[in-house]
């Protein structure tokens, strides 16, 4: 069974999760900032590394229109770190074991993988204004090409 699918224009769930050195962070700690949450699978798989090189990547831009990266995933705070230091990460990574924040955001549900139907992350990645409110909403993104196609909606092009 899916979660619940968020739109556009909608507040963005509050939360607060750990992140990979685990200190607490809160999404409504951040109000006054735009922020871009992504929800991906598993920390140090070929696909998931590749996103996360990606944000890397695109980090200063990002930050320099405003925007704070957060990566979400069930890892432990100890396997997210593993991750940041592997390939030199430099945003957060949060830990959502038991997938309540995921859950909150429609990021949680069934999905087609090899041919099986399966319940798990469903890549997505939201962001959210300074004052809370969701204003891009992206349900079965791809990891390949995802952050140039972000950067896009966004209208951050070089």
């Amino acid at each position: 069974m899916n979660s619940a699918r968020l739109e556009a224009g909608m507040t963005a769930p509050d939360f607060t999760l750990n992140d990979q050195d685990e200190r607490e962070v809160a999404l409504s700690s951040l109000r006054g900032r735009r922020v871009i949450l992504y929800f991906y699978p598993a920390a140090m798989t070929p696909g998931c590394t590749t996103q996360a090189c990606d944000f890397r990547d695109s980090l200063s831009s990002l930050q320099g229109a405003g925007y704070t990266v957060l990566g979400i995933s069930r890892d432990t705070p100890a396997k997210l770190r593993e991750f940041r230091d592997n390939d030199a990460l430099t945003f957060d990574l949060l830990s959502d074991p038991d997938h309540a924040v995921h859950d909150a955001y429609g990021a949680w549900g069934e999905k087609t993988n090899y041919g099986k139907t399966v319940e798990g992350v469903l890549r997505s990645t939201f962001v959210v204004d300074e004052e809370g409110t969701l204003t891009h909403v992206l349900y079965n993104v791809k990891a390949t090409g995802h952050v140039a196609r972000l950067r896009a909606t966004l209208g951050l092009d070089d």
